[in-house]
């Protein structure tokens, strides 16, 4: 089941994983391994959660690679179902 309008995945590590710790975006990216821009992007709802970048939230702040993987696809598929009615598709099963 698709949830209703799911946040951003980076709306959610903003607020329960890098608020909380009180940490600076320069910080947390140093962390994660990865560069302030890439971070930047994804917190700014402009990148999505890669596979590694999953990994890597997973061994920072917890939770398993599949559950951030998840929320990514819940948000992308809630958003792609906004536009579902303009998807031209022929029913080849009945």
């Amino acid at each position: 089941m698709v949830m209703h309008n799911p946040p951003h995945p980076g709306e959610v590590i903003r607020e329960f994983c890098i608020a909380p710790l009180r940490l600076n975006v320069t910080q947390a990216a140093h962390a994660l391994g990865v560069s302030r821009k890439t971070l930047s992007a994804l917190l700014n709802g402009r990148f999505g959660i890669s596979p590694q970048m999953a990994i890597r939230l997973s061994k920072a702040f917890g939770g398993s690679a599949e559950s951030w993987l998840i929320q990514q696809a819940q948000y992308d598929l809630w958003q792609a179902m906004q536009g579902a009615e303009k998807i031209e598709v022929k029913a080849l099963a009945s």
